[in-house]
């Protein structure tokens, strides 16, 4: 059975030959901002590390700041308007920058902290 429904996405965030996380979208977080991403998958890019708590992708997605906020816990999704990325969080972070929360990695997030530079994340809707 699957867990789609209109507020809650689930997709998946490969790290291409590494590992594969179960991600939420979830639409009441931010409907303008994941209703952008979830028309936009697949998505695919090259790894980058904000820090040592973030990781990041950036994406064609245009969709400007919704619903800001600057703190997010282990596992939380955002959107970085900013440059367009999708960041991933390692650990409980207060950021210098603002985004746009848009969901949560709901498994083997420890599989984040393997990732190098140059690793390709590709997010994608779940097919059965």
């Amino acid at each position: 059975m699957s867990t789609n429904s209109v507020s809650r996405k689930q997709l998946i965030l490969e790290i291409r030959g590494k590992a594969k996380i179960s991600c939420d979208l979830k639409r009441h977080l931010s409907p303008r901002t994941v209703g952008s991403i979830m028309r936009s998958l697949p998505l695919e890019g090259h790894a980058h590390q904000l820090g040592k708590n973030i990781l990041y992708f950036e994406t064609a997605v245009d969709s400007g700041i919704e619903r800001k906020r600057t703190d997010f816990k282990k596992g939380d999704v955002a959107y970085l308007a900013s440059s367009g990325s999708i960041c991933f969080f390692l650990n409980n972070v207060t950021s210098g920058k603002t985004m746009t929360p848009i969901g949560k990695l709901s498994n083997n997030i420890d599989a984040l902290k393997d990732v190098k530079s140059g690793d390709v994340f590709c997010l994608y809707e779940e097919t059965i």
